[in-house]
């Protein structure tokens, strides 16, 4: 172990996330700061270095960033594999477990009440992906180039629909980054030392592949929706650069265009999302419960939960013991600058169409989907402050 880090247990980090999974509200980066003040500051499981460290592999790799350096934590506190699923159990379950009881009552929840409520609830999803849009554009797209890579990558995913788009203008993107964005290495500090040897790194990394390659070939010989269902949320969750909200455009395209959930239901999920603590992906469990072919219900959310979130914890957790070499190659860097700068594009795109199109339909959606923008960006409410105040808004007007 490095120097500031100490051993613990398994059940110390149980305790630790569960703490953390009911009171991480904001998204990733407030949840990254949850993290810094509880396990860096209060507890001192590692020191200010290594956080930052593994901060950095967290935001390189595809997947949910605060889940896989929790993830991290837990490996590094819990000396190995047992003491990360340990913190991601802890940290997913209560987010995960708010949104699916919100699945079993969706469907009992009608007239025009329940209407306004999810129209409000749509509304909340056009202010948070704004928001998301409006900051990621900022620190991602700082210069012509990556502006010019974004432009790109609108392009392609309006010309080629679904998913097949999206994950070709991120590759696109990549490959536009070797060329157009390198630059003077960033600046990388200390070391990292995980009880993770390179040849699990190895079997974690083929797992990955394998699980990515092999399903798309066996759906169409088994025609088992469940592995249909594993696969579309599986490869949604190896390609999420950026945090998040990016999740939301590809899981979009795997589970609204095929038919399997509506668009207003969806989007009153998303919306919903933004108002519990914990992981955005958790949103997952949601759509895998309130599906409707079979597995639906709590098998088809299981399934739906693992699949996400397991590519994102395959990757760090393989890329875990190679680290410290990849991290300070130049054309690691320059990739993954033209990646991220696809991914607002991706999301831009996105919020065009099916979050606006389908959520602000006269101007009065228009002035409370502002308003939370506004709320968000400028006042810095809490994310759930919005959810209360716009889904509230929403209802009233309906019922006028």
């Amino acid at each position: 172990m490095e120097p500031g880090s100490t051993q613990g247990s398994p059940s110390e980090v149980f305790w630790a996330f569960l703490k953390l999974g009911l009171t991480s509200f904001g998204g990733p980066i407030a949840h990254l700061g949850y993290f810094r003040d509880e396990l860096v500051v209060r507890r001192k499981w590692l020191d200010e270095t290594a956080y930052v460290d593994l901060v950095a592999l967290c935001q390189f790799l595809p997947g949910p960033a605060s889940s896989q350096v929790g993830f991290s934590l837990g490996i590094l506190r819990g000396n190995g594999l047992l003491g990360g699923l340990a913190a991601w159990f802890a940290f997913t379950m209560p987010s995960a477990l708010i949104l699916f009881a919100f699945a079993l009552g969706a469907a009992a929840f009608t007239g025009p009440l329940a209407d306004g409520f999810l129209h409000g609830l749509k509304l909340v999803a056009v202010a948070v992906v704004a928001q998301a849009i409006w900051g990621m554009a900022r620190a991602l797209t700082p210069d012509r180039a990556r502006a010019g890579i974004a432009l790109g990558a609108i392009a392609i995913v309006v010309v080629f629909a679904g998913s097949f788009g999206q994950i070709a203008a991120i590759a696109i993107g990549a490959c536009s980054g070797l060329w157009l964005c390198q630059g003077e290495p960033a600046p990388v500090s200390g070391r990292l030392s995980f009880p993770v040897t390179r040849r699990s790194g190895v079997v974690a990394l083929a797992l990955f592949a394998a699980l990515l390659l092999i399903p798309p070939l066996a759906v169409p010989a088994t025609g088992s929706h469940g592995l249909a269902l594993f696969d579309a949320f599986y490869r949604s969750g190896a390609f999420v650069f950026g945090g998040g909200h990016v999740v939301l455009p590809l899981l979009q395209a795997e589970t609204v265009a095929p038919g399997w959930v509506s668009n207003e239901t969806f989007l009153a999920g998303y919306g919903l999302a933004q108002a519990v603590p914990g992981p955005l992906f958790t949103f997952a469990a949601y759509l895998g419960a309130v599906m409707g072919p079979a597995p639906n219900g709590f098998a088809g959310a299981s399934i739906a939960l693992v699949a996400l979130l397991l590519p994102g914890m395959l990757l760090v957790y393989g890329m875990l013991p190679f680290w410290d070499a990849f991290r300070t190659r130049p054309t690691a860097q320059a990739a993954m600058r033209g990646a991220n700068a696809a991914v607002v594009g991706i999301l831009g795109a996105a919020l065009y169409s099916p979050v606006w199109t389908s959520a602000v339909l006269t101007p009065r959606d228009f002035a409370l989907a502002l308003a939370g923008f506004l709320l968000l960006t400028v006042w810095k409410a809490p994310p759930w402050i919005v959810v209360v105040l716009l889904a509230a808004a929403g209802t009233v007007l309906h019922l006028i």
